[in-house]
């Protein structure tokens, strides 16, 4: 990548932190302010303290002299990514008071920042761990990304795929009947410092029992967690897990529904009144039918209901956000999740909203981020394609800066 050298190796990561300098600027991109405008041909752009100060075509912007310049001619920049379903429950990331820098950056890289990832929502976490990593980030100790938590959900009881890691890595999670529980848990995780609620309306608890969270606990859930001004989550697993976050006012449904029918305009019309925001998973389903010895024909045959959910609430205009389970999966590489997102019928734009301002605007950020703007957080990242030629172009990542800061560059 073509960088002013001297600046580069001065400034590049200092130990295994964020690589730090008070302006950066770009020149030479094609640049995505949003979603739904044109974008800047041969743009250029300048960043100081975290803000972006400057944008435009590249023959209306000075470049400072003590800026260090990123050329991305050929290259293609966006607002920095949001993955609003994530776990922080890798190995290297259970214990943060015990791991090392070196590690954790490692792991973060490989997870987030790799990706293009500055923002993540952690939907289902060991809350008080997950805010130790989120302080050594933010202290600058870390690279990134910006991590928001829900810390542990609520469930009446835990899905059977958990179990075995539960005990494994001593994790108690209380169970949840009553209303007077779910509100103590809320108030517990709002007093720690977590920036939302997870519930499992559905359970799975396999050959096809699956455990409801009772509505009238899932209400009370929600009721206080929007008194507290946090978004809620939800597990469906099936319909009536899905029929309970609607009811109960949940914000997104943190997956398609495998024990679903195919979805009527009727029911997307539901998710659509109460306000719902999907995120899909889809790599999720083709994770968990390898891992099931699927034959073939019946693997695709699963994801393929699975796009076909995505593809129905889309057309109906819902509201889409992208997520990959990661954390749980350990498939962190994003294509096939783009790819199935375009058989849906989800364009490039389309995409690029369900990463930038539909998350921004769903939790309380599009102020600060979303957007390419003078006066926004100069979180971005640097493609090395276009998305509106190929859209598995937004898992080329050649830089990740957040901040104003590269915390991510492709070697």
């Amino acid at each position: 990548m073509r960088i002013r050298l001297a600046l580069l190796l001065s400034l590049m990561f200092l130990g295994s932190g964020v690589a730090r300098t008070a302006e950066l600027a770009l020149t030479g991109a094609k640049i995505y302010t949003s979603p739904t405008d044109p974008p800047i041909e041969n743009g250029s752009m300048v960043m100081r303290e975290g803000v972006i100060i400057s944008l435009g075509p590249g023959s209306t912007i000075k470049i400072p002299k003590s800026a260090m310049v990123i050329d991305c001619k050929g290259l293609v920049v966006a607002a920095g990514f949001w993955n609003s379903h994530v776990h922080i429950l890798t190995p290297a990331l259970l214990h943060i008071n015990d791991s090392d820098e070196k590690k954790l950056d490692q792991e973060l890289d490989t997870m987030f920042n790799r990706w293009g990832f500055t923002t993540v929502f952690d939907i289902a976490s060991v809350l008080d761990n997950t805010l130790a990593l989120r302080r050594r980030i933010e202290s600058g100790e870390l690279r990134g990304p910006r991590i928001l938590t829900v810390g542990e959900p609520i469930w009446t009881i835990p899905p059977v795929y958990v179990r075995d890691f539960l005990r494994e890595n001593h994790i108690h999670i209380e169970n949840t009947e009553t209303p007077e529980q779910a509100i103590a848990m809320v108030r517990d995780h709002v007093a720690k410092g977590a920036n939302g609620i997870k519930l499992f309306t559905g359970s799975d608890q396999g050959r096809g029992q699956v455990a409801l969270l009772p509505l009238a606990a899932a209400k009370a859930a929600v009721d206080e967690a929007h008194r507290h001004g946090m978004p809620v989550f939800a597990h469906p697993t099936n319909v009536e897990g899905a029929r309970i976050a609607i009811d109960s006012g949940v914000s997104v449904l943190a997956h398609t529904i495998p024990e679903s029918p195919p979805w009527t305009p009727d029911f997307t019309e539901q998710l659509k009144r109460a306000d719902l925001s999907l995120t899909p998973t889809l790599t999720l389903f083709d994770f968990e039918a390898r891992k099931a010895h699927l034959p073939d024909p019946q693997r695709t045959g699963f994801v393929a209901q699975m796009v076909d959910q995505l593809r129905a609430y889309s057309a109906a205009g819902g509201d889409i956000l992208f997520g990959t389970d990661i954390g749980y999966i350990d498939h962190y590489d994003t294509t096939m999740e783009f790819t199935l997102m375009s058989q849906a019928g989800m364009n490039y734009r389309q995409i690029l909203a369900s990463l930038t301002t539909n998350p921004a605007r769903k939790f309380g950020d599009s102020g600060h981020s979303g957007r390419i703007a003078k006066g926004m957080k100069a979180d971005l990242v640097i493609l090395g394609a276009d998305p509106a030629q190929d859209v598995r172009a937004y898992s080329k990542v050649r830089f990740t800066i957040r901040g104003g800061q590269v915390v991510y560059q492709q070697r």
